[in-house]
């Protein structure tokens, strides 16, 4: 399967030695940048397949079967529109647009193909932890899920980061595993700001503790604190009526030395989660060479992009604000 890599900074090139050295069944044939020279490095590594400026004008390419974007959110709408009208598969990563109406715009697009052809890229869905949860709590086995706990950190915050691009960057992850482990919509978003860290860049409200009501009465919170300064943390906590789960703690090797107990902490999103992007791209390959789309839809894309628009109003404004979303297309179940 011959894959157009549209976006050639860090995601986009990590995605793009993904489907050269570690997954089967694709290769490279294309790589995109707006920076010519960013897209050229790329192809380079990836066994010299053209370097395009324009999406539009690699996805044209007889050679294309399919489409990864993982270029600045801003440009995903454009990009996606462009895959949908040559119906190409597309594994788009997060977000699916950066706000409800363009991602509504998207979903029109898609309906009219008839079937789907886009898979969003929530990788949490495809963690070894992530999934046992969800397996568990599917069970039953621990009661009815009452709360669900999600601690989200980073070292630092990038450059340029604003206090809402910790709902829209970050918290949308938690948006949407909550949908998913607990099989319930987001009514309502609150956002509390406690007192910012020193460490924190001025201006910037970090962190943030952001409360998700859900449908049917549980309530999930999220501690997003992205200049902790130690590292790159991802846990969550289910509590049940009869028990609590918990996964994230990191502790896959434990070492003991010179009077001292310790081990290490990942450092970035792409070292926490290395293997679950590589069963994400596994599995949409897979699903796409038997000429199918599994995975997170761009329905799912949608309704994390309302629940981040809440978010932000609750930032901004102050309290509870519900999640408005429109009716669901027969085509997303």
């Amino acid at each position: 399967m011959n894959v157009a890599v549209i976006g050639a900074g860090r995601m986009g090139a990590d995605h793009a030695r993904r489907i050269h050295e570690v997954i089967s069944g694709a290769r490279v044939s294309a790589v995109v940048d707006v920076d010519a020279a960013r897209a050229e490095a790329v192809a380079a590594r990836v066994g010299g397949c053209p370097a395009h400026t324009d999406p539009a004008a690699a996805m044209a390419a007889a050679d294309v079967d399919a489409v990864l974007i993982a270029s600045p959110g801003a440009a995903h709408e454009a990009a996606l529109l462009a895959a949908l009208d040559r119906d190409l598969p597309v594994l788009c990563e997060k977000p699916l647009t950066p706000d409800t109406a363009s991602a509504l715009r998207v979903l029109q697009a898609e309906q009219k193909l008839g079937r789907r052809r886009i898979q969003v890229g929530f990788m949490r869905r495809y963690d070894t932890e992530y999934i046992e949860l969800h397996r568990l709590l599917r069970t039953g086995r621990l009661g009815r899920p009452l709360l669900l706990h999600h601690r989200h950190r980073n070292a630092a915050s990038p450059s340029g980061w604003t206090s809402d691009m910790l709902i829209r960057d970050s918290v949308a992850h938690e948006a949407d595993i909550t949908r998913w482990l607990l099989d319930q919509e987001i009514t309502a978003v609150t956002v509390l700001r406690p007192t910012p860290s020193a460490h924190a860049p001025d201006g910037l409200q970090d962190p943030q503790f952001v409360i998700l009501e859900t449908a049917d009465g549980a309530i999930a919170d999220v501690e997003i604190f992205v200049n902790c300064g130690f590292g790159y943390q991802v846990q969550a906590e289910a509590v049940c009526e009869r028990g609590t789960a918990r996964v994230g703690d990191g502790h896959a090797m434990v070492t003991h030395t010179a009077g001292r107990w310790g081990g290490t902490i990942a450092q970035d999103y792409l070292e926490r989660f290395h293997a679950a992007y590589d069963r994400e791209v596994q599995a949409w390959v897979d699903a796409t060479r038997r000429g199918e789309t599994t995975g997170p839809t761009a329905w799912d894309g949608y309704v994390a992009a309302a629940v981040c628009e809440a978010g932000v109003r609750s930032l901004t404004e102050g309290g509870r604000v519900e999640v408005e979303l429109a009716e669901r297309p027969a085509l997303y179940g």
